[in-house]
């Protein structure tokens, strides 16, 4: 849930009573309307109340959140931060109110610390906001949809609402004696008084209340401190406040709302999140370019373009003092000539994309993201209120020197090392949790279960996932065992039973892990479904996997997967037969789920690598059996009798002349086409090594040549899809190489020979002669002695690689020619060239 937005319209407010003042009344209550994320407005603000000194201030916000004003002014505290509101019972329900360093409710607020003087959150409660079903906001498109500003940017003549608000309030300068810092705010009052009586609620009429619950607070401040009373609000929302109403008419509208209770603190918050349309200020475009603007002493275009030039000089881009100056004269030439008072964000971004990025939008979308949205993030005491779990979680983030960022940043775990052990230990948790702060991602060492890697990326709505998780446990250990217990009870499959077994052991959690395992063998004894069988088992198996490298005991675990094991072996045989194409190629995926599990447990010790008399001794075997009567079955699906034969073939379980039998048979004449590209399909189809089986047993690229020059032209095009799909998944060498063997046709003995054939520019053998030459340099290379008293045995071994050598220049010559790009497509041209 959100909570404000900038200068929207709330409902109209009813005439007649006493209550309000006029802005710009001596006398009465300082109304300070505003656009929130404004550093023009922060600015006037300061100037505001620096002139009238007054007695207490009132800023726009939760009453629940006076008492963690005093944090304000704390150190520690470091903007953008928010006030953060939930529902205790139901943690998701919640509010943020943002603030950054340029924020005119902060700049207040400050302002009040450092001079002593009362401060207090004047806007509707958060216990009725949050009690009330939140309501979608109007769309930009929606006639009900309306933005003030950008109605009296057009008035002015303006197509941009944010270029009229830099022109008339960012780039405001005194010129001559300094005036009255409140004219600027009485002039936008008068300017939202005009616009409320043209458009009444403006498409928001729950605002109506706000309003009210703002008028009795402003009473009762007027009563305790008087007139001299200052407020900080929207600037749409001053008329109303300046209105004369009665309290009674006031509390008539508060009257009735239902209320719940709610927790209150302070919470890091980032430029980013400012940047997006939601929460308190609803998406200021460029939050970073606002805080230089506010914090810039002087000459800000200036220095602007020297923190742009910084930034490209750190990214290795060629960008010198005479850019940053061209830079400058460009942009305020661009205002001249556009009749603006100075220099905008439009402008220095036309001077920076011309001048130092020449003309390219690459190096500007990062000086957007950094400079222009900003990595920001804030910071909050220890001090500030928070759930246990988010205390606990932040001594651990200490602990291991894990700081949440709000930029996206890579993290590489050894889990060999305890640092690193107990970081993968608790991101794990927190996942369990829904907390996602790290998301696992592909590493950069191959499959190795000592290494992790992952992606952290902290956004300010975590903080609201760790409230709600809170209701698990107070620690990250006991919140997570907790949930993972419970999540074993309501799981509806044996999938999620074992996919949750695999996270405990990943997480550490060995109290809840016994839980699982008891919900574990209980689903699996009674699911009969070899699918739910299949699916369960790699989840096992890698479980087996990590707790080798976590060293935690897995003895249990490794009975439930041999038994799911065992069982499919059994069962799979007869659930691959009579299968449409569709579940043919969901079965492939579980035959190959099933044979890495097979293998990660025989290299647990579950299987054929244990012991004979282990209980999983020949696993392995018979899984191959498994394989082998399911290459052998006609009633199995083509694309499953073909991935048999591949990983049996892989597997070294299946000779070379047996696997090009059985691919005679599939492609057989009697063969109908379709089953017989389901059987290529899933013999070398997919990226796991297909293309350069062909490229290096050219028997088989042979029979797979003679099978596609003989599909009659009636099923050429029914079979075309498949043969497309298989090709289009190899690397583009490997398809240049299968088109350079199949265009060149087989060898004289009808066995292609990559290595024997005449290609442009090479002859039809090996020149010994021209090979023996380079001898001698090989020999200097590798540091072996040149001299009479070498070896015979390095003599050979020299003359092997120079020999060697040859012939991969001679193979590359001949991968010169991509001629298989139309085979690989299967189009027709293809079809004609392989004849």
């Amino acid at each position: 849930m959100t909570a404000r937005a900038p200068a929207r319209a709330p409902g109209r407010a009813a005439r007649g009573g006493a209550a309000g003042a006029d802005p710009a009344t001596p006398g009465g209550p300082l109304l300070l309307g505003v656009r929130h994320h404004g550093p023009g407005s922060a600015r006037a603000v300061l100037a505001a109340l620096e002139h009238v000194r007054p007695r207490a201030v009132l800023i726009e916000g939760p009453p629940e959140g006076d008492a963690l004003l005093s944090l304000a002014a704390d150190e520690r505290m470091r903007p953008p931060v928010a006030l953060l509101a939930h529902a205790v019972d139901d943690p998701g329900r919640a509010a943020f109110w943002p603030m950054a360093a340029f924020s005119p409710e902060w700049v207040a607020i400050r302002w009040a610390s450092a001079h002593q003087v009362p401060v207090r959150f004047m806007d509707l409660p958060a216990a009725h906001a949050l009690a009330v079903p939140e309501q979608p906001e109007p769309r930009q498109e929606d006639a009900r949809s309306f933005d003030p500003i950008g109605v009296l940017a057009s008035t002015a003549g303006y197509d941009d609402p944010e270029r009229w608000w830099e022109d008339v309030v960012e780039h405001r300068a005194a010129d001559g004696a300094p005036g009255d810092p409140r004219a600027p705010f009485a002039a936008l009052a008068e300017a939202m008084g005009a616009l409320r009586e043209a458009y009444g609620d403006g498409g928001h009429p729950r605002d109506a209340v706000r309003e009210a619950c703002m008028r009795l607070r402003l009473r009762a401040a007027r009563k305790e401190f008087g007139d001299g009373v200052a407020v900080v609000c929207g600037a749409w929302h001053v008329p109303a406040l300046a209105a004369r109403t009665t309290v009674a008419a006031d509390k008539a509208l508060l009257k009735g709302i239902p209320k719940v209770r709610t927790e209150t603190t302070w919470v890091p918050w980032t430029h980013r999140r400012l940047a997006r349309h939601s929460g308190y200020g609803a998406g200021i475009e460029s939050p970073g370019w606002y805080g230089h603007l506010f914090d810039a002493p002087d000459r800000p275009l200036e220095r602007w373009m020297t923190k742009v030039a910084r930034l490209l000089r750190a990214e290795d881009r060629l960008v010198s003092s005479a850019h940053v100056i061209e830079a400058v004269r460009l942009a305020e030439a661009l205002a001249a000539v556009r009749g603006r008072p100075a220099a905008g964000l439009t402008e220095a971004t036309d001077a920076v994309r011309a001048v130092m990025c020449e003309g390219s939008d690459v190096p500007l979308a990062l000086v957007h993201d950094r400079l222009v949205v900003g990595e920001a993030i804030g910071a909050v005491p220890d001090g500030a209120p928070a759930v246990p779990l988010q205390r606990d979680l932040a001594g651990q983030q200490r602990t291991l020197r894990l700081r949440p960022e709000a930029e996206r940043r890579g993290l590489e775990l050894d889990l060999r090392k305890d640092t690193d052990a107990a970081r993968s230990r608790l991101l794990h948790r927190l996942r369990l949790l829904g907390v996602g702060w790290g998301e696992p991602s592909a590493g950069r060492g191959g499959t190795g279960t000592f290494r992790e890697s992952w992606q952290l990326h902290w956004q300010p709505e975590l903080f609201v996932r760790v409230a709600e998780a809170g209701a698990w446990g107070t620690t990250v250990l006991s919140a997570a065992s907790a949930r993972a217990e419970s999540d074993a009870v309501s799981a509806t499959t044996l999938a999620e039973v074992t996919a949750l077994a695999e996270h405990c052991l990943l997480a550490g959690l060995p109290d809840a892990l016994a839980a699982v395992m008891d919900a574990l063998a209980a689903r699996a004894a009674l699911d009969a479904d070899v699918g739910h069988l299949a699916d369960a088992l790699p989840a096992l198996a890698r479980a087996l996997r990590y707790g080798d490298v976590r060293a935690t005991d897995t003895a249990a675990l490794s009975t439930v997967a041999l038994g799911l094991a065992e069982r499919v072996c059994v069962g799979l045989p007869s659930a691959c037969t009579g299968l449409d194409p569709a579940a043919a190629e969901e079965q492939r995926g579980r035959v190959d789920g099933i044979h890495t599990a097979v293998t990660l447990l025989a290299g647990a010790g579950a299987g054929a690598g244990a012991g004979a008399g282990s209980p999983g001794g020949g696993l392995r075997e018979r899984w191959t059996g498994v394989l082998r009567r399911l290459a052998a079955r006609d009633t199995v699906a083509g694309v499953l009798r073909g991935r048999a034969t591949r990983l049996l073939l892989d597997d070294g379980h299946l000779p070379e002349e047996e696997a090009a039998r059985l691919m005679g048979l599939a492609l057989s004449p009697g063969a109908p086409p379709t089953d017989a590209a389901a059987w290529i399909e899933g013999f070398v189809g997919g990226a796991a090594g297909g293309g350069t089986l062909l490229v290096h047993d050219e028997r088989l690229l042979g029979l797979v040549d003679g099978w596609l020059t003989s599909i009659p032209p009636a099923s050429f095009t029914a079979v075309l899809p498949l043969l497309r799909r298989t090709f289009s998944t190899y690397e583009p060498g490997v398809r240049r190489t299968l088109g350079e063997l199949v265009r060149r046709g087989p060898a004289p003995g009808g066995a292609h020979r990559a290595s024997d054939a005449e290609t442009d520019g090479f002859g039809p053998g090996l020149d010994g002669e021209r090979a023996d030459a380079v001898v001698p340099v090989l020999r200097l290379l590798l540091g072996l002695d040149t001299g009479e008293g070498s070896t015979g045995g390095e003599r050979a071994a020299t003359e092997t690689a120079a020999t060697e050598s040859a012939k991969t220049e001679q193979t590359a010559g001949t991968e010169q020619t991509a001629g298989t790009e139309q085979i690989a497509a299967g189009t027709e041209a293809g079809r004609t060239a392989t004849r």
